[in-house]
């Protein structure tokens, strides 16, 4: 049976003092509107991981997630962050492959393949991350684009691999826009993503393979999206910076 997931990705937000605040908040929220059946995960700025992974040992329903990794064991990369590293301080996920480090920072399909390989050997569960762009979506091209990076990032996994993966399916068109792609929509998308999993590594993998929506994913149009037959939670940004909204997420199965 596959898992019910909502992730905050905090993305470059929070001073170390607020994170932790924030954090705390989720927390007491969770214990008044209790969500134990999903799992609860933050993704905070690298400052805050361990300190947060930390205090998430508590709390019942919860696991923390890197928003990133480099994709080298070590070695001499200024200002750069290893998967082990990640690991050492707790964590549990690491988010790769997402639209905003693909557009800036020129995150290609090949690198994510190294990310998510060093993911898991630190036993740390890869959150990755697909979707088009909106030129892609008018060109009728979007399932051809989600298709090749699920085939570029995933595909050279074997099966026991894959079995530790997550995708968040968030439509590049739809992040910090406000705008949303519609429950059907997104519904398609997800029905899309599984059928190519099940017949890459088949119909039980596929069947219990856990995928987010991403998107301007938000406490008033979450319980709609997660109605969906293939949807399985989201993968949340500026939704996931107030407690009270998180947590009204995580209850909107």
């Amino acid at each position: 049976m596959r898992k019910k997931i909502v992730a905050g990705n905090w993305k470059m937000n929070n001073t170390f003092q607020e994170g932790i605040k924030l954090v705390e908040e989720i927390i007491n929220n969770e214990k008044t509107k209790p969500s134990n059946a999903v799992l609860k995960i933050i993704a905070p700025p690298f400052i805050h991981l361990a300190s947060i992974s930390d205090k998430l040992k508590s709390a019942t329903g919860f696991a923390s997630a890197a928003q990133n990794c480099h994709h080298e064991t070590a070695g001499a990369y200024t200002g750069e962050v290893s998967a082990k590293m990640i690991a050492s301080a707790g964590a549990n996920f690491i988010i790769i492959g997402h639209s905003e480090r693909r557009q800036y920072f020129g995150e290609t399909n090949g690198v994510c393949v190294k990310k998510i390989d060093m993911a898991l050997k630190e036993n740390l569960i890869p959150i990755y991350c697909v979707g088009e762009k909106l030129e892609d979506r008018n060109d009728n091209n979007h399932f051809k684009i989600v298709k090749q990076q699920l085939q570029e990032a995933l595909f050279h996994l074997s099966l026991s691999e894959f079995n530790n993966i997550v995708i968040a399916y968030e439509p590049v068109w739809a992040i910090g826009t406000g705008i949303t792609a519609t429950a059907a929509q997104a519904q398609e998308m997800h029905l899309f993503i599984r059928n190519e999993i099940s017949n890459k590594y088949g119909n039980k993998a596929g069947a219990e393979l856990s995928i987010l929506y991403g998107g301007s994913c938000n406490a008033n149009n979450a319980k709609e999206l997660f109605a969906c037959a293939d949807v399985d939670g989201g993968l949340i940004g500026g939704a996931s910076l107030k407690a009270a909204d998180f947590i009204t997420i995580a209850n909107s199965f």
